[in-house]
């Protein structure tokens, strides 16, 4: 017998062709000085809380609770796809706060009493539900993985992640990729750099966190038009993914290493997963030998773990859940 896991999700919105299935839910800490002011309320996955104003639409916090679901839960089976990043952000309480202005008093009070994680913010302007990730249009994919890495890959992979200099592999990739180590801004950067982004107030740490952003968009085919492509060359050039890939390539291998599992797949605002067949490790809807050739990858560390995987539910994958898929294939 086929077994199935029914996901349960409630309140399917649909808003601007965007089929997202999370629920608005009223703000569960209406007393706390530093949550009072927001109403809206969505928690994405037990990893990231999202409180937003009563000005922000609903359709808005939901394209940002879809994003956020879309990079943790990259294949959309409804399970997140690194557990330790999960029990990071959770812990940490991650945090990402949608406000109308930079003027609103919500802001004043994030920044004073909150003592959770965020590693970013998003305002009403910079939302569009129909241009995801999309530069100048869309800034919530850029927010939310600035969120995830900062309150989560930097904790559990500090050896991959770390921001500071000489601290990981992701700042000594991006000292090649803005030409030599730069603890402050160059008057002018190397003519072989590839990142040279020149915002004074932005420090190491800081350019670390945009370097990761752009690496991984870049990798994601986000930034791959001429509009963005132009519009971003005086601070990034590699906006195609095979530009990305053949150039920063301690980056790149960074990224597709299955031990980060970093999302590969560009988030397109939907995210509304349904039934989840245990075995259909490639989801297709079947169970048959793709499932157990793909399950010996994974054992193998050719693919990244998948959970539909873990057959018998150990939280391990291993020859145990080949013997137990290739059985339930036999038996149908």
């Amino acid at each position: 017998m086929k077994i199935l896991i029914l996901l349960i999700l409630t309140n399917q919105f649909i808003f601007s062709q965007n089929e997202v299935c999370f629920e608005i839910l009223p703000n569960p800490e209406p007393n706390s000085p530093a949550l009072a002011s927001f109403t809206k309320y969505i928690n994405v996955l037990d990893c990231i809380h999202i409180y937003a104003e009563n000005t922000i639409s609903d359709s808005k916090v939901l394209h940002a609770a879809s994003v956020a679901a879309e990079l943790l839960d990259n294949n959309e089976d409804g399970i997140v796809d690194d557990l330790s990043i999960k029990e990071a952000l959770s812990a940490n309480e991650a945090m990402m706060p949608i406000f109308s202005n930079e003027w609103s008093q919500s802001m004043d009070d994030v920044e004073d009493y909150y003592n959770g994680c965020i590693g970013a913010v998003l305002f009403r302007n910079e939302i569009d539900p129909s241009q995801p990730g999309h530069w100048g249009d869309d800034a919530t994919v850029e927010e939310i993985l600035h969120t995830i890495n900062v309150c989560g890959h930097v904790e559990v992979y500090p050896e991959a992640f770390n921001l500071g200099p000489n601290t990981s592999l992701l700042s000594d990739a991006m000292d090649v990729a803005r030409g030599g180590q730069f603890i402050n801004i160059p008057n002018e950067y190397p003519e072989e750099a590839w990142y040279h982004y020149d915002d004074w107030t932005c420090d190491y740490e800081c350019m670390a966190v945009e370097y990761m952003y752009w690496c991984l968009v870049s990798h994601m085919g986000i930034l791959n038009d001429t509009q963005t492509c132009n519009g971003i060359d005086n601070e990034w050039e590699l906006c195609t993914p095979e530009l990305f890939a053949s150039t920063d390539i301690a980056m790149y291998n960074i990224i597709i290493d299955a031990q980060y599992v970093l999302p590969q797949i560009a988030p397109d605002g939907n995210y509304c997963p349904t039934t989840n067949l245990l075995g259909d490790v490639n989801f297709d809807g079947n169970l048959d030998i793709l499932d157990v050739i793909m399950t010996i990858n994974i054992i193998l560390g050719i693919l990244q773990e998948n959970e539909n995987a873990d057959i018998n539910q150990d939280n391990n994958i291993n020859i145990l859940d080949v013997i137990a898929l290739s059985n339930i294939i036999l038996e149908n």
